[in-house]
């Protein structure tokens, strides 16, 4: 079979996780509802598992969730009071259905259903051990890891049994697990990777971010700890910390990103971070041009913070074509390219004759910029200024970023080749110093890794050529 590969132009994340604990709700129908708002972290598989407190049932596919869920047929069949969902793209294991989530296992403690947002940096290691120790895996994703250790305890009760296996752990991780009778989640002691908790009258709710819970009409209550393991179940809600918090390290993309605009991490709310963003770039890159422009959608709320600091009109030079889902690899250059076309189209009359401040979030390999400044000269723009919402990225994420160092401009080329290359008259990146200010938090409460190398825990890079290699 020929091996698919997929061209990275754009930061992707791993993927988005919910569970609803609901004695006497339609937890299905709320979690179908729930990972069409989680749809933008992860697009290429999705799926849902219930359990009734005897049995646990699951319902996936590959594809967006429309495509997995075209109708209410699926959900009819999955009755229970407990629920977990998942919308995935991949990091580590290859884009097949064996992959999709929630895995489901059954070994001599019950029923156990696993969802996953997250990279592990030691999979390589332990999956060999596990093998060695005759494990069997279904799969070739780093979820299945944490079944197996689980399985291999030795323990009876399933909170210790999760525990052994956290110590094992490295990496960044976000668990929503499941069992006949109880919904658990797990975040990784640097907390790298977002989880919170929320409440809908009698029901428990965990998802990676709060737009979740606002789209079931749920309350935000807290995020979850680094370290900590949630247990929600018929005695209510528990927690205790598993293993030791190691500070606070979320993904700074989050807010640059990844999550949606009416979601909020730590207090702060990603649109109103994102405009803070765009001032403090205006204001270390004192343009002089005719209009602001954002590409859609993670810029659209830091473009108007940059026109508003630049005292310039902002305006929305680009059409995005909403039913364009998932960007796969195509063929032949031909393709690719009418992908693009496809996807955004600028709007002429607002920009020709004009000079164009485009606002992005991030440039990964280049491409996906030198397209759009392209488009936009061809639409009769006479400058193109590009400004980019974070510092150059220079260096791999093992988190749960699909990048690699080959796929890196910022690694390759300073800040004018990167300039001449994507065709813009002007480049500037925001400092690590302005993005951070921008958040209004502390310093020290983001992995900053892929702009300075600053890893949370020690990384052998010849290791993690692994969390790769399938997929180049």
């Amino acid at each position: 079979m020929e091996k698919k590969y997929r061209e990275i132009n754009e930061l992707k994340e791993a993927c988005g996780v919910f569970g609803i604990y609901g004695p006497g709700e339609e937890v299905a129908q709320f979690t179908y509802y729930v990972l069409y708002a989680l749809q933008h972290r992860g697009e290429e598989s999705a799926g849902i598992a219930v359990a009734d407190g005897k049995t646990v049932m699951v319902e996936k596919g590959m594809g967006l969730v429309a495509d997995v869920f075209p109708n209410q047929d699926k959900l009819i069949n999955l009755k229970g009071h407990i629920a977990i969902g998942h919308v995935r793209y991949s990091t580590t294991g290859a884009s097949e259905l064996v992959n999709a989530q929630p895995l489901l296992y059954r070994y001599r403690g019950g029923f156990l259903a696993v969802t996953h947002n997250g990279n592990l940096t030691n999979s390589k290691e332990l999956r060999y051990k596990l093998e060695r120790d005759g494990s069997i895996f279904q799969t070739t994703s780093d979820s299945e890891i944490i079944a197996h250790l689980v399985a291999l305890s030795g323990k009876k009760d399933l909170v210790r049994s999760l525990k052994l296996a956290a110590e094992q752990l490295r990496g960044a991780y976000a668990f929503v697990l499941m069992t006949e009778k109880s919904l658990l989640g797990l975040r990784d002691p640097w907390g790298i990777r977002p989880l919170s908790i929320g409440k809908l009258n009698g029901s428990f709710i965990l998802a990676s971010e709060t737009c979740a819970f606002d789209s079931l009409g749920a309350e935000f209550i807290r995020e979850v700890r680094p370290g900590e393991l949630v247990i929600i179940n018929e005695d209510g809600l528990v927690s205790e910390q598993l293993i030791p918090s190691r500070g606070e390290k979320l993904c700074i993309f989050e807010f640059i990103y990844f999550a949606r605009p009416d979601s909020q991490f730590m207090g702060r709310n990603v649109h109103l971070v994102r405009k803070e963003l765009g001032r403090v770039l205006a204001r270390e890159h004192k343009l002089k041009a005719d209009l602001v422009t954002g590409v859609p959608d993670s810029s659209l709320s830091t473009a108007p913070g940059v026109a508003e600091e630049l005292n310039l009109s902002y305006e929305t030079a680009f059409v995005k074509n909403r039913y364009i889902g998932r960007t796969f690899i195509q063929p032949d250059q031909i393709d690719r390219t009418a992908g693009v076309r496809l996807k955004l189209n600028p709007m002429n009359s607002l920009v020709e004759g004009k000079k164009v401040i485009m606002v992005d979030d991030s440039i990964v390999r280049g491409t996906t910029s030198l397209r759009i400044v392209d488009k936009l000269k061809k639409a009769g723009a006479v400058e193109v200024f590009v400004l980019i919402s974070s510092p150059r990225i220079t260096h791999p994420c093992f988190y749960g970023i699909d990048t690699a160092s080959k796929d890196l401009i910022g690694a390759k080329m300073d800040v004018p080749e990167i300039t001449k290359a994507i065709g813009a008259d002007y480049l500037g990146f925001l400092s690590q110093e302005g993005m951070l200010t921008a958040t209004g938090l502390g310093r020290d409460c983001f992995c900053t890794a892929c702009f300075d190398g600053c890893y949370p825990e020690e990384i052998h890079f010849r290791k993690q050529k692994h969390l790769f290699g399938d997929r180049y």
